[in-house]
């Protein structure tokens, strides 16, 4: 019995050097655990300590909030006509698009590229019961430049609920404005050529409407469908029965001639498909088709396709 215990506690002198170094390794763990338990309860922050931290960290954001005071002073005292440019180089790139100045939240106006303190004053505005009847009233905010409201402008809409508020109705005697009168259902009109006073004859569609519509159809060169009303936030299945287009009537970008800024200001074509456009001249000669794009990563099916209805090669 004592022979088999012997045997079974048995180690060769390598296993015996292997259990002492485990053993020195859990003591020296054990060890540091407990002084550096000690060194932390020791080095604790006092009560002065957390104190004077509090007094600094207030002294930072004291100082934060001079320096934003300050840099509202300057703005201040600022011209309006460069506010506007001085604000957006600090802000998120501007986005035109449809807004009713009476239903427009901070985040809406922002994105207009409207300055932090006009849109505290049109929210001021509207909470004590200010109202904006019609487009030409918002052009009153204190602040606004005509050059911003021009650009501005054809994007307000107000919703017949707004325009109904004026003080002066149609129905009033004083009244100056003949009521406009609208068309009757089954008449059609040409979208490409229709200006803003045939515009405003089609239910539905107001001053504000009208002058978008105008404007797109500028900046594209001509509807190929109706469909693309949608990207100016309005709804072309109840506007489709009122308009046809003739595609013929576009005007088209010569690939082959057409400058790079002015390709790069279509809504369809941005910058690095304009790029690769004028590249593709320079490079290999006049451009044929748009098939050799459809191999640059710059540009998806989709793209090409809405591109091929606004250039021509000659």
């Amino acid at each position: 019995m004592k022979q088999m215990f012997r045997e079974f506690f048995y180690y060769t002198k390598e296993q015996r050097r292997g259990i002492y170094l485990l053993i020195i390794l859990t003591v020296s763990v054990l060890v540091f655990g407990y002084i550096h338990s000690v060194w932390r309860d020791r080095h604790a922050p006092s009560q002065k300590e957390i104190e004077q931290q509090a007094a600094d960290e207030k002294q930072c954001q004291e100082f934060l909030y001079s320096l934003q005071r300050k840099a509202a002073d300057h703005v201040r005292h600022i011209p309006f006509d460069k506010q506007f440019e001085w604000a957006r180089k600090f802000s998120s790139p501007r986005v035109l698009s449809s807004f009713n100045p009476n239903t427009a939240d901070s985040l809406t106006f922002q994105k207009l590229g409207l300055p932090g303190w006009m849109i505290k004053n049109i929210l001021h505005y509207r909470s004590k019961g200010g109202h904006f009847k019609k487009p030409e009233d918002f052009k009153k905010i204190y602040g606004l430049t005509a050059k911003e409201y021009s650009t501005l402008s054809p994007y307000i809409h107000l919703s017949a609920k707004d325009t109904m508020r004026t003080s002066i109705s149609l129905h009033h005697p004083a009244s100056t404005h003949a009521p406009v009168l609208k068309y009757v259902a089954g008449t059609s009109i040409n979208l490409n050529k229709a200006d803003t006073t045939e515009l405003k004859r089609i239910p539905g569609i107001g001053s504000g409407i009208a002058r978008i519509i105008v404007n797109y159809r500028q900046r594209l060169g001509g509807y190929y469908c109706t469909g693309q009303l949608e990207e100016i936030h309005l709804n072309s299945k109840e506007l489709q029965t009122w308009f046809y287009i003739n595609p013929k009537e576009i005007h088209p970008l010569n690939l082959n001639k057409t400058g790079i800024d002015r390709l790069r200001h279509h809504p369809y074509i941005n910058f690095y498909q304009a790029k690769a456009f004028v590249e593709y001249r320079q490079k290999k000669g006049s451009i044929s088709s748009l098939k050799p794009f459809s191999l640059y990563e710059e540009f998806t099916a989709n793209d090409l396709e809405r591109i091929s209805h606004y250039v021509c090669f000659e």
